[in-house]
């Protein structure tokens, strides 16, 4: 099986997750990709979107490799003993500069929407290892939820059992014996633009009233 595009994939998921509706709930959509199948599930459940924007905080010697993530308003490190506070300082002052340059460029004067006691269904265009959305966990939790659903269209089995252990749900439509990468299980996989996330975040805001499709 092979989805179309991310539109057909979209739509596809929030058939799978109409079970939700009568939640109080939010729409969390990784960036770029995810953002297409997002506006899709939130007009099916008539749920707000708001962008993920998370990124890890890198190792001073190996920016590679994760020691911790920050968003705009909560952070987590690993401690190690090689990494001193005022380089977390230097790194979190960084790391929100650009998260506010993003957020502001996608949601512009929008205040946050308020997590707490909501069911938060996090969407994603799928899952190779899982870690992109791992690392958000952590700080999500923090905005006391009620429930965490991970929605993708397709995943590696290890993605999902790895996940299936973190959230109350992981929702998926095609879970392959072989996985190779997200890409391979779309015909039309092009790269997601600033403008066109733009596009369906505006949309989304007009549609939760008129319903209108499409981008």
């Amino acid at each position: 099986m092979m989805f179309q595009d991310r539109t057909e994939a979209g739509k596809l998921l929030a058939t799978k997750l109409k079970k939700y509706r009568s939640d109080r709930g939010v729409v969390l959509a990784v960036p770029r990709g995810g953002i297409p199948l997002a506006y899709f599930v939130a007009i099916e459940l008539g749920f707000p979107i708001e962008v993920i924007l998370t990124k890890k905080i890198g190792h001073p010697m190996y920016k590679e490799y994760a020691i911790g993530a920050a968003n705009l308003s909560d952070y987590f490190v690993v401690p190690h003993k090689d990494v001193s506070e005022k380089y977390i300082e230097g790194e979190l002052l960084v790391i929100r500069t650009r998260l506010k340059e993003m957020y502001k460029k996608f949601m512009g004067d929008k205040t946050p929407e308020n997590i707490a006691g909501k069911t938060v269904i996090i969407i994603d265009d799928g899952m190779a290892t899982g870690n992109t959305i791992l690392g958000t966990l952590k700080l999500l939790r923090n905005g006391r939820p009620d429930k965490i659903i991970i929605g993708v269209p397709v995943s590696s089995k290890e993605a999902v059992e790895k996940l299936a252990k973190e959230v109350d749900e992981v929702v998926t439509i095609l879970i392959p014996e072989a996985f190779s990468s997200v890409g391979a299980f779309y015909e039309n996989f092009n790269e997601v633009s600033d403008k066109e996330v733009i596009c369906y975040l505006d949309k989304l805001r007009k549609a939760l009233h008129n319903k209108q499709l499409g981008c």
